[in-house]
């Protein structure tokens, strides 16, 4: 399960973009509940960036502490949970790769990503939680089966923006939720990435 990914990297056209934080700084270690950056599509088309909570709170939910991060791809259209949003509330999650342990008994941590240097967009869904005069917004990150591990769905150019469309109907969703894991580099990491509280360029230490 990818509990943790990275962002600490990003161009020029990205930083850019609307809603973009001014104080924005690189994450080396991000869990689920911290806040995150997500991508959304406006009723123009216009994307903007806003900061999220990773761990998907509806406004109906009584129960905070059952919040998910993720929402798997088989089944994100049925669970009440989440089909809603994925019809209507669906956004990208910006990073430059992410974190899995392998391993019976002792598990040994990996990095995986496109290729140095390269950026991906995770497929998700958001919710908007409204707290006496403030909205605050949360997310979970769309998961996938793959080499006996959920990853996140990472979508190209074009399935990023059909998934942002939202005018694209339910069965090029589908589509996309059962697309082919995406091909990625992956590398052993040393033991200091299992510190959650740790934020820096040492997390990608070579195993």
């Amino acid at each position: 399960m990818c509990g943790r990914y990275a962002l600490f990297r990003w161009n020029r056209d990205f930083a850019a973009l609307p809603g973009f934080p001014a104080d924005q700084q690189a994450q080396w270690n991000i869990s689920p509940n911290d806040s995150v950056l997500m991508l959304r599509a406006e009723a123009d088309g216009q994307r903007t960036l806003a900061r999220a909570r990773w761990g998907l709170t509806p406004p109906w939910l009584t129960d905070l502490s059952k919040t998910p991060a993720h929402a798997r791809a088989e089944t994100v259209a049925e669970q009440p949970m989440f089909r809603e949003a994925l019809r209507q509330r669906r956004c990208l999650l910006p990073a430059n790769g992410f974190y899995e342990w392998r391993g019976t008994q002792r598990k040994r941590p990996f990095w995986l990503t496109p290729g140095e240097g390269s950026s991906l967009f995770f497929a998700a869904i958001w919710e908007a939680y409204p707290v006496q005069e403030q909205v605050w917004l949360s997310t979970a990150v769309i998961t996938q089966p793959a080499s006996s591990q959920r990853r996140p769905l990472i979508l190209d150019e074009a399935g990023q923006a059909a998934w942002l469309d939202p005018e694209t109907p339910l069965h090029v969703l589908q589509g996309l939720l059962a697309s082919e894991p995406a091909a990625l580099r992956e590398r052993v990491l040393a033991n200091l990435i299992n510190d959650p509280k740790l934020n820096g360029p040492e997390c990608l230490t070579p195993g």
